[in-house]
């Protein structure tokens, strides 16, 4: 469904990556029956075309003993937009930045060592954003579903 931009080979690699991204060329390249190096140029291509934009290390926050997460659904001025992103996205609490429909809406996520810290981004960072209409804080107790990425 997504991958229709794709050739069938490239569609199988992806699908290999997404299912476990530390899987070697050589791996890749005895399941969808091309060499190491035919992958590796595959790869290369799809990295700079940005249809692969990375790979990473996700962290569970809630397994850390303290970690403290939410999201914050904020509305700006118009005028404030751009400065309310500049600020938010200079601070290494705030993990994501998400616009989202509406009068210039932001989803903003982020997580803290602690609820003293969590605290301190909200006295600090979060309440003196210039031109705020409305700022909603939430908690996250618990993951039930979080997927990365896009999924096939």
């Amino acid at each position: 469904m997504f991958l229709e931009g794709l050739d069938e080979l490239d569609q199988q690699i992806v699908r290999l990556l997404i299912a476990n991204a530390r899987m070697s060329y050589s791996e890749i390249g005895q399941q969808v029956g091309i060499s190491r190096v035919a992958v590796k140029a595959r790869i290369r291509a799809l990295e700079q075309r940005g249809i692969i934009e990375e790979y990473t290390t996700i962290i569970n926050p809630q397994k850390i003993s303290g970690a403290v997460s939410c999201y914050f659904e904020i509305e700006t001025l118009p005028d404030s937009f751009a400065q309310v992103v500049s600020l938010l996205d200079q601070n290494e609490t705030i993990t994501q930045i998400y616009r989202v429909t509406g009068k210039n809406k932001l989803h903003v996520h982020a997580v803290a060592a602690s609820s003293e810290e969590m605290e301190q981004l909200i006295a600090q960072v979060i309440d003196p954003l210039p031109g705020i209409v409305s700022c909603n804080c939430n908690i996250i107790l618990s993951r039930i579903k979080d997927i990365k990425g896009l999924r096939l």
